[in-house]
C-alpha cells in the first residue's frame, strides 16, 4: 500500500519555526505526500514552495477550539483560499453539539462551506470529547450541511487519544454512503496504526509522523 497517498503531513505546533515549516514542506515533496496541513499564516508560503508538485495545501479554521463565530470561521476560510489553500479543516462547535443545538451546527458548517467555494471542507468533530451517539449525530449534520469530509481530532485535547479505529469505523459507516470522506488525525505515529485506520475506513491520515510511517 502506498501510504504516502493517504498522508497529510502536519505542522500545527504553536511554537513551530520557519525552519520547521521548510523541513515539513521539503519532506512532503520528497515523499510525495497527499498534502501538508499548516496554520493559516503559513498557507501562502506553503503554496509557493509546493507550486510545482501535486501536494495539497490544507489549513485549519476555528482551530483548535471550534468556538469562533460562524462568520469568523467563514472569513478565515475565505482568506485561506485566497492565499492558496486547497482544502479547509474547520473545528465543530462542540459546546453547541453537546447542547443539541443542531441548527447552529449545520449553519456553522454551511457558512464555512460557502466561503470554500469548490474547495474541500473537512469538519473536525473532536471525537475525544464525544459519545458514540454524538459522533454519529455530528456526522449526520455534516452530511446535511454539505461538508466533504469528517475528521476525528485536532490533536490538541489534553490527554486525548486522537484517532480511534472504532470511531473511524462509525464515521465511515455513517458518511460514506452519502459520498463524504473520513480523515483520521491525532496520535497516528506508526505504520500499524495507520493501516488499521485505513482498514476502518480512513481516506486521509493527518499526522506529523508521516516520514516515520512511510519509512517503516
Amino acid at each position: 500500500m502506498e501510504l504516502n497517498n493517504y498522508i497529510e503531513h502536519t505542522l500545527l505546533k504553536q511554537d513551530a519555526t520557519k525552519q520547521d515549516l521548510e523541513k515539513l514542506l521539503e519532506e512532503a515533496k520528497t515523499y510525495n505526500f497527499k498534502g501538508v496541513c499548516v496554520n493559516p499564516f503559513n498557507v501562502a508560503a506553503a503554496k509557493k514552495y509546493l507550486k510545482d508538485t501535486d501536494v495539497k495545501v490544507v489549513t485549519v479554521v476555528g482551530f483548535p477550539l471550534g468556538a469562533s463565530l460562524p462568520e469568523v470561521k467563514a472569513f478565515e476560510a475565505q482568506k485561506a483560499v485566497q492565499d492558496g489553500a486547497d482544502e479547509i479543516d474547520m473545528v465543530i462547535n462542540v459546546s453547541k453539539l453537546k447542547d443539541k443545538d443542531y441548527d447552529y451546527i449545520k449553519e456553522d458548517i454551511s457558512t464555512v462551506k460557502k466561503s470554500c467555494g469548490d474547495n474541500i471542507l473537512k469538519v473536525i468533530l473532536e471525537t475525544d470529547l464525544l459519545t458514540k451517539e454524538e459522533i454519529k449525530k455530528a456526522c449526520e449534520l455534516c452530511i446535511e450541511a454539505k461538508a466533504n469530509f469528517v475528521k476525528t481530532s485536532t490533536g490538541f485535547v489534553k490527554n486525548g487519544v486522537g484517532a480511534k479505529v472504532d470511531d473511524v469505523k462509525l464515521m465511515a459507516e455513517t458518511v460514506k454512503p452519502h459520498g463524504l470522506g473520513v480523515k483520521a488525525s491525532g496520535g497516528i505515529r506508526d505504520r500499524e496504526k495507520a493501516l488499521a485506520l485505513i482498514e476502518a475506513g480512513a481516506d486521509r491520515l493527518g499526522t506529523s509522523s508521516g516520514v516515520a510511517i512511510v519509512a517503516q
